[in-house]
């Protein structure tokens, strides 16, 4: 059976039914996300059924808004690549909406749990809410849960330097350049991606061509330098970026990607890039010359960095940007 991407709970392929299913919006699925998914598959092979993850898509706080402010950790993509290297069966995307929002718990748990996805059981973190009003709690899943005939399995929050890992400490350490931190508590180097767009070629002016790309209006990623591999269609590559340009006078910075020997015309293609260390805060410098000197530091640093790096989990290396020692 192959990996599969379910875009709603409409039209659910015999081999996917009957799956246990880990529940929730799973933004970064760092690592207490992980415990969830590990214990749906730990149940899915005990009950010899597939196992599933059942997210949202956009993310519901952003459905409320004028417009979407969420600082994403991982948009739908990036999902389903994660929870397929995890090593679960499939995904399902609902679409979030106000017509979704809107739905009763009771109703949510018969229409797709019971009848779309005929689950054998689903996982949840302890602050999982659903259904109009969020009055779908863990204790309201477990009671229909018996009425319906599937298991229900509540886990507590997984705890880092005595408090819970959540998106949330995520985004605030990215946004402070605490990437390690990031890093540590998704069990991954943090990975964006986007389409490569013509830049200003002031790096290949000042010899250091880079591959740009924009990030969304609501990333709050720190400004700075960062060591970083890069994923090109099946290629994995060594490169330094920065985010941010202090010394010139652009509204909106892309993000910059300098692939270390590396000379190709990749505009229009898609890359990934995983953030591996943060270097350094964006500064302001004397001159070009000056600027040219710290990218030189700059680059000798992040290639140190790259050689010696080792992946923070299995779920790292089988992403495949830092390989097994």
């Amino acid at each position: 059976m192959g990996f599969h991407v379910l875009n709603g709970p409409d039209n659910v392929p015999a081999d996917i039914k009957g799956a246990f299913v880990a529940i929730g919006n799973f933004d970064g699925l760092h690592r207490g996300h992980q415990t969830v998914l590990a214990e749906a598959q730990k149940r899915a092979r005990e009950r010899g059924v597939p196992s599933l993850l059942l997210t949202f898509e956009p993310h519901p706080g952003d459905v409320f808004a004028p417009e979407p402010f969420m600082f994403r950790l991982t948009d739908a993509h990036a999902k389903a690549r994660i929870t397929q290297a995890l090593g679960l069966d499939g995904i399902c995307i609902m679409p979030f909406n106000r017509d979704l929002a809107a739905v009763e718990a009771e109703d949510f748990v018969r229409r797709f749990l019971v009848e779309a996805l005929g689950v054998s059981g689903v996982v949840v973190g302890e602050d999982f809410h659903f259904g109009n009003k969020r009055k779908g709690t863990p204790d309201f899943l477990r009671d229909a849960g018996k009425r319906y005939g599937f298991d229900v399995v509540q886990l507590a929050l997984l705890e880092d330097s005595d408090d819970p890992i959540s998106s949330s400490r995520i985004r605030a350490a990215l946004n402070t350049g605490l990437l390690d931190m990031a890093n540590n508590m998704l069990g991954y180097h943090w990975i964006i991606e986007g389409k490569v767009i013509v830049g200003d070629q002031r790096g290949r002016e000042l010899g250091y061509p880079t591959a740009n790309f924009e990030l969304p209006h609501c990333c709050k990623l720190e400004h700075g330098i960062y060591a970083t591999r890069v994923r090109l269609k099946d290629r994995v590559l060594d490169g330094v970026a920065s985010y941010g340009k202090p010394m010139f006078d652009i509204h909106k910075s892309p993000f910059e990607v300098h692939i270390f020997d590396f000379d190709e015309d990749i505009y229009g293609q898609t890359i990934e890039v995983a953030l591996i260390s943060h270097i350094r805060s964006q500064m302001t410098f004397n001159g070009l010359d000056e600027l040219i000197d710290q990218m030189d530091l700059d680059s000798a640093k992040a290639k140190a960095i790259l050689e010696a790096r080792t992946p923070l989990s299995r779920l790292d290396a089988d992403l495949g940007f830092i390989t097994r020692g």
